[in-house]
């Protein structure tokens, strides 16, 4: 169970890191003003025609350098305080910032983490993705729980690109040629289930909670249907291109999903729970029909979409993993290294930031975790979490100590308190002192 929830709040708050050394200093009252007007003109204009609900309400624009909140209503606690026509205050320096639903002043916001670079399409479509996680939480259709760790498997990615494949060209054609695109992708989809069973329930959760925001927040922040297209499908080659997929599949598999039950009419206001199916339902909407073991066809099928390609791709992505990841992971395991305990963590990353290394865990150039022991900032030089999610290591080289605060090259920690760093054998760990 402990792991249960380490992989869910891992993965589902796939968000903004520090990617430099600029700071975000570009939010005034009054741009904050304007932000909140768009959300609200889009979310109005809308008419609820897609969820039957107009999803605007309390958001706040977090600045991650200072931690100023600017939001649009005032929280339950009036712990906001009011500032021309919005609220302001600060979000508490132990919590995580992340692009999702947040209960903050006994008052559920969508949380919106303001970009490093000034980009109103990130700022509103990213205020809206976190409005649909509200929407979910209020409509109990949410389910952020779920471990997808398996797509880092050179089958599984292998799968999962040529569904993915499948399903931008069914999006990109119409008629018979689509179905049959779409018929391929759900071909591919079932032969990847077909050999890992026990992770389907995972990759249905994690589609339905963020693959049906990404659809939402893409459809509902672009003018029409040709800028929405091409918004989604720039989305699915940046995706494409991670060199993990197991901490973002869901947010592009479900949107492509999504998008294609869109276009046949479909009406999402039946979805009423959270134990729905993306590809049961395709395959329903478009009639059709599958085979009993899909593997048997899929291997054929795969040779209509650049199947030497892909297993080009994925030769090369082995090798740099084998080679050029191994050494990297010397660093997080020659001395002096600094061990964290992960009891109930909660995290912050980018996805394309990341690399499995084998069966030793994931390497994570930026990261940014809160749990019982403190908070962890790595803004660079990375960290390497192992693959049960129980441990994170980090380089203690050039360490400092000052009372509660722990500093080394590119990241610092903040002990809450009875917490402590010991040293043990040129190591140090984290643990909580006896009373």
């Amino acid at each position: 169970m402990r792991k249960g929830i380490i992989v869910s709040i891992l993965l589902f708050v796939l968000t903004y890191s520090c990617k430099n050394d600029e700071t975000i200093n570009y939010l005034t009252l009054d741009k904050a003003v304007y932000y909140f007007s768009e959300v609200e003109k889009i979310c109005a204009s809308e008419k609820g025609q897609l969820w039957g609900a107009n999803l605007y309400g309390p958001v706040l624009l977090v600045n991650s350098d200072n931690r100023e909140i600017y939001s649009n209503f005032q929280d339950a606690e009036g712990i906001l305080k009011p500032r021309g026509e919005i609220f302001y205050g600060h979000y508490p320096r132990e919590e995580i910032i992340n692009n999702y639903a947040v209960t903050f002043g006994n008052t559920l916001f969508a949380m919106t983490p303001l970009p490093r670079n000034e980009d109103e399409y990130r700022i509103i479509s990213r205020s809206i993705h976190g409005l649909f996680h509200c929407f979910q939480v209020k409509t109990n259709t949410d389910t952020p729980v779920y471990n997808t760790s398996h797509l880092n498997e050179r089958t599984a990615r292998f799968w999962t690109k040529m569904e993915w494949k499948a399903l931008v060209r069914a999006i990109r054609t119409s008629g018979k040629t689509r179905k049959q695109a779409i018929r391929d992708a759900l071909v591919f989809r079932s032969a990847r289930h077909e050999m890992y069973p026990r992770f389907i329930e995972e990759e249905r959760k994690f589609e339905n909670y963020e693959g049906v925001t990404t659809f939402t927040y893409t459809y509902m922040c672009n003018p029409d249907r040709e800028t929405e297209t091409k918004k989604l499908l720039e989305q699915e080659e940046r995706f494409y291109n991670f060199r993990s997929y197991s901490h973002s599949y869901g947010f592009i598999a479900g949107a492509l999903y999504a998008y294609l039950l869109n276009e046949s009419c479909f009406d999402f206001r039946s979805l009423t729970s959270s134990d729905f199916n993306l590809g049961d339902i395709t395959a329903e909407q478009y009639k059709i029909k599958l085979p009993e073991i899909c593997r048997d066809i899929a291997g054929s099928l795969a040779f209509n979409y650049d199947l030497d390609i892909v297993n080009q791709e994925e030769q090369e992505r082995e090798a740099l993993l084998k080679e050029g990841l191994r050494k990297r992971v010397a660093k997080y395991t020659e001395r002096p290294v600094i061990f964290l305990e992960l009891e109930s963590p909660s995290f912050s990353f980018e996805p394309e930031d990341i690399d499995p290394v084998d069966t030793v865990g994931t390497i994570y150039e930026t990261l940014r975790v809160s749990d019982n022991w403190g908070k962890l900032s790595i803004n660079k030089g990375g960290c390497l979490v192992s693959s049960d999610l129980e441990i994170v290591r980090v380089p203690a080289k050039n360490l400092k100590r000052d009372k509660n605060h722990i500093s080394g090259d590119g990241w610092h920690i903040i002990l809450n308190n009875n917490w402590e760093m010991v040293e043990v054998e040129e190591n140090y760990i984290i643990t909580k002192l006896i009373p």
